[in-house]
């Protein structure tokens, strides 16, 4: 399962052509879009589309700036990304915002950037939990080769659980794909690999196959 985060990269029309490609050659993959890009994307394709954060506020103050769970769902949303490197989260907010999520049936890939931070978020029982190395993050340098130790013990931690294990940080080409499902992991997250590409079909057709 590829989950594309498209970050910042593309928008409008650009960012749209970019999700037929994705569902051309990974029908299944996710992409995460920023939250004005959602609607536009879930309208024209059939991929599943994620936000990239939703925030939590008390539900006295969801006023002006508030991005939602509920903002996303009703834009065509069925998950979103929570805590990744760019945008860490206390984990008092991150634990209401999981539930808040659950509570309207929106999926949640949580971002942990230690074993020790993955086994404290395992107790939120999110839908999947992905760890990511934030050095590694746009560096080129997949996580599969240079934390495949780590990776190994991560996945463990899920071993008679619900929960989905994923990673991400510098995956670049197929052979970090093919990695990070042999470490066991169920999935990988990717993002300049492909959105900041200007030839992504090459990647997307090694992933496809």
């Amino acid at each position: 399962m590829p989950i594309i985060n498209t970050k910042n990269y593309k928008y409008g029309n650009e960012l749209l052509v970019l999700a037929y490609k994705i569902q051309k050659y990974t029908p299944k993959a996710i992409i995460c879009v920023p939250a004005t890009e959602i609607s536009n994307i879930s309208k024209h394709t059939k991929l599943k589309v994620y936000a990239q954060h939703v925030g939590y506020s008390e539900p006295s103050k969801r006023g002006t700036g508030y991005v939602t769970p509920e903002a996303v769902k009703e834009a065509g949303a069925v998950g979103t990304l929570l805590n990744h490197s760019e945008h860490k989260l206390s984990f008092y907010n991150l634990k209401r915002t999981v539930n808040d999520c659950k509570k309207i049936g929106l999926n949640t890939i949580v971002f942990a950037a230690s074993l020790a931070e993955a086994r404290k978020i395992k107790s939120l029982k999110p839908y999947a939990i992905a760890y990511e190395e934030p050095k590694l993050v746009a560096s080129g340098k997949s996580i599969t080769n240079y934390k495949a130790e780590e990776i190994l013990k991560f996945v463990k931690l899920f071993e008679n659980s619900e929960i989905i294990p994923l990673c991400g940080a510098g995956i670049s080409d197929e052979r970090d794909v093919k990695a990070a499902l042999m470490l066991g992991c169920q999935g990988v997250l990717i993002a300049s690999a492909i959105a900041n590409s200007k030839n992504p079909e090459k990647l997307l057709k090694k992933i496809s196959k």
